[in-house]
């Protein structure tokens, strides 16, 4: 009996021994996670494997283990996973480039506050040129446009360039506008140079930028490796895997390339293209290119200006600006020769629109060649002012509104001074724009915004700024809810860009691109979500992120 006693644990041994041996093995198996897959049911579960920058395999923490064996296990103590986070629209470069070269000017409250931040940045930058980036006049107790007199008076033997928050207006000082040769007579189209007493201002406001703009030295590529490193890093700490960065030169989407290839860039970029001749005719006619890394698939386009500045195009006169609509970006010649070359190229279309003359053009133009239903997934950027009678037109063309969540508490104070109470209930509808056709992206547009992409989770579902305000939230039977918010920072983000077969949810076969929170998103109060804090980044199974390391 002995023996048979002996004999029957040497079996056990040797078939344990086996059932190990059996094991699949992974590069990196995850545990003891609330796995937020994001998958079709919105399923939950505990851990998952990975190789080749793949997931496997998702399930139990004992399903996994007794399936597979790794490389490396990283135990995720009970903390929250989600696919790594999305931006659907947002300015990477110049993000970076930003941080490289401009005064920071976000935040400030005032023209004075606005002197002391460039007289800080003036003593440690070098060259002709004072570059800044951030204002809001909204912000200031005067909120009128600011001039030029005291930039004269501060950096006469410089040229000042100070670019607004969203992007639309540059407050220039006299040497930048005689560098440009502005005066009262200048004209452009589709922009505008203001003049007070016959003179101008130093307010350039959309396509005029570019008077000024053009003449900026152009950085040399060190710098902008740089800058593209810069804003790699902040992505990944705040948990942003995938970007889609809107509107780029050849040159830019050039060096991204080499530098992903060279494995220095590992940030996963959709590169829209500016549409400028060289682009459309390096690019479009070639067809989609796409790495791991790099998709190139879309023309960026502006309809008209935004709203903060004044320039986004109404079907009726801004309700605080008697007489003024706002401004059209181009001659509708120009939008037909575009839309025509992105359809015969199978090419995706992304348009700026603000106002609700500049999305009822768009979608119609839109119209005109998606003809009705179609997978073609053609983009309106922000559609943040929509008439009642235009939301039908995003479903019958099939058309997606790309929104940023974090625009409607950045505008809430004074969007109804421009608009007025009853065409403020069609602004920053985002539940109105998702019934149209059952999903939408969402991003931040930074760097107009802060790039947290867990700020974008606040905007969307609460509808409130940091301090809480306004009680109940702003406009919220337009909130999104923490599902729909979380889809479209993930999947339908993906899916934007015809990318949601490889990423935008933990699901086997896709990039095993994560991030580890220690929040749960799905239950967390406001001020819970504000300050989540992300632990770890994880890009195609490798981690590029850790707080504390």
């Amino acid at each position: 009996m002995r023996t048979v006693a002996v004999l029957n644990l040497i079996l056990v041994f040797l078939f344990s021994m086996s059932s190990c041996n059996q094991k699949e093995t992974v590069s990196l198996i995850v545990t003891n996670g609330v796995v937020n897959t994001i998958d079709a049911d919105f399923s939950k579960t505990e851990s998952f494997a990975v190789n080749n920058g793949k997931v496997v395999a998702v399930g139990t923490n004992e399903e996994i283990i007794a399936r597979y064996k790794a490389e490396q296990t990283i135990d995720a103590k009970g903390n929250w996973i989600y696919p790594g986070f999305i931006d659907a629209h947002c300015h990477f470069f110049s993000y970076g480039m930003n941080l490289q070269q401009y005064a920071d000017l976000a935040g400030t409250t005032s023209r004075e506050e606005i002197y002391e931040r460039l007289k800080e940045h003036h003593k440690k930058s070098e060259g002709d040129w004072l570059l800044g980036r951030g204002w809001d006049q909204n912000d200031w107790p005067d909120k009128g446009f600011p001039d030029k007199t005291k930039l004269d008076e501060l950096f006469p033997d410089v040229a000042v360039y100070l670019i607004r928050i969203d992007g639309h207006a540059a407050w220039c000082n006299s040497k930048a506008l005689k560098l440009a040769k502005v005066n009262v007579e200048t004209k452009v189209e589709g922009g505008d140079v203001l003049l007070k007493n016959g003179k101008p201002t130093g307010m350039l406001i959309d396509n005029a930028m570019g008077l000024v703009w053009q003449l900026i030295p152009e950085p040399g590529n060190e710098m902008k490796q740089k800058a593209l490193l810069a804003a790699q890093q902040n992505c990944f700490e705040v948990g942003l895997t995938s970007v889609v960065d809107c509107g780029l030169p050849k040159q830019t989407i050039l060096l991204m390339d080499e530098m992903q290839k060279a494995g220095k860039l590992k940030m996963r970029i959709n590169a829209m293209l500016s549409a400028t001749p060289e682009n459309l005719e390096y690019f479009v006619g070639k067809g989609e290119y796409k790495t791991e890394r790099l998709h190139i698939n879309t023309i960026k386009l502006y309809t008209d200006g935004a709203l903060g500045s004044r320039g986004a195009l109404l079907i009726e006169e801004y309700s605080d600006d008697p007489g003024n609509k706002g401004l059209m970006i181009a001659e509708e010649e120009y939008y037909d020769k575009i839309l025509k070359k992105a359809f015969q190229n199978n090419y995706q279309v992304a348009t700026h629109c603000i106002g609700d003359m500049a999305n009822r053009f768009m979608l119609n133009k839109y119209g005109e060649y998606l003809k009705g239903k179609n997978d073609r997934r053609w983009r309106i950027e922000h559609a943040q002012v929509i008439n009642s009678g235009d939301f039908k037109l995003f479903g019958k063309y099939s058309v997606i509104p790309s929104v940023q969540a974090t625009h409607c508490t950045s505008d809430m104070y004074w969007a109804d001074e421009r608009l007025g109470e009853e065409r403020l209930k069609g602004a920053y509808a985002y539940q109105q724009l998702l019934q149209q056709n059952g999903w939408l992206p969402n991003g931040t547009d930074f760097p107009v915004e802060d790039i947290s992409p867990l700020k974008t989770f606040y905007a969307s579902v609460f509808r409130i700024d940091t301090e809480g305000n306004p009680k109940g939230g702003f406009q919220i039977e337009d909130a999104l809810t923490r599902e729909q918010t979380l889809r479209s920072m993930t999947i339908w983000a993906a899916k934007a860009s015809f990318e949601e077969n490889e990423k935008g949810s933990l699901e086997p076969g896709k990039f095993a691109d994560f991030v580890i929170l220690d929040t749960d998103l799905m239950d967390a109060t406001p001020e819970q979500v504000l300050g989540a804090k992300v632990l770890s980044t994880w890009l195609a199974g490798e981690r590029v992120f850790r707080i504390n390391p």
